[in-house]
């Protein structure tokens, strides 16, 4: 497989095992080989294009399906899910966990205090930390979302073999890693 190509050579090839390329991928590649770079990663710009499409696509997916019976946007969700694990959780942490700002944080949190599904405390030894914890009613609107939020997990992979998707994740846990997301 030819995983780099010349600005002057324009190869259109497989990625996959059925020898296709989605259209969007094919008409990507032939805007890039016009671009005065030595050279392009075929291969890397794959990856990244399509772990950003599957990541928008579950996104969508699941506040479509799932989380706007709820109220929550992704955000909202992903950071009650934190609480729920952890029950409770200093900012910066929960920032990093989700992988947004601390002012993101601040901003969804206020609207989850609004609902009542969590609220903030302050660090008695450190009064610059603050934590969020996750309330009762928080736990209640996690155990009733989570079994229809699970379902369309499965639903997403379904298509994969169970040995597919444990590959899957080790493969992703290694960029993540590696890019310490």
């Amino acid at each position: 497989m030819i995983t780099k190509i010349q600005r002057e050579v324009v190869v259109i090839h497989s990625f996959n095992d059925d020898g296709e390329l989605l259209s969007d991928e094919k008409d990507t590649m032939n805007l890039l080989a016009k671009l005065p770079l030595d050279s392009l990663d075929l291969d890397a710009i794959s990856v990244v294009t399509n772990i950003y499409r599957v990541a928008q696509g579950l996104r969508n997916k699941m506040e479509r399906e799932v989380l706007s019976e709820f109220g929550l946007s992704w955000t909202s969700f992903s950071l009650l899910y934190d609480l729920w694990i952890w029950k409770s959780i200093e900012t910066k942490k929960l920032a990093k966990s989700a992988g947004v700002t601390k002012a993101t944080i601040s901003n969804v949190t206020k609207t989850l205090e609004r609902k009542e599904l969590c609220y903030r405390k302050v660090d008695n030894r450190d009064r610059r930390i603050t934590y969020v914890a996750i309330t009762d009613k928080g736990k209640e609107v996690m155990e009733r979302l989570y079994p229809p939020f699970h379902k369309g997990e499965v639903e997403i992979v379904s298509g994969l073999t169970v040995d597919e998707q444990k590959n899957t994740s080790k493969l992703l846990r290694t960029i993540i890693r590696e890019n310490n997301f």
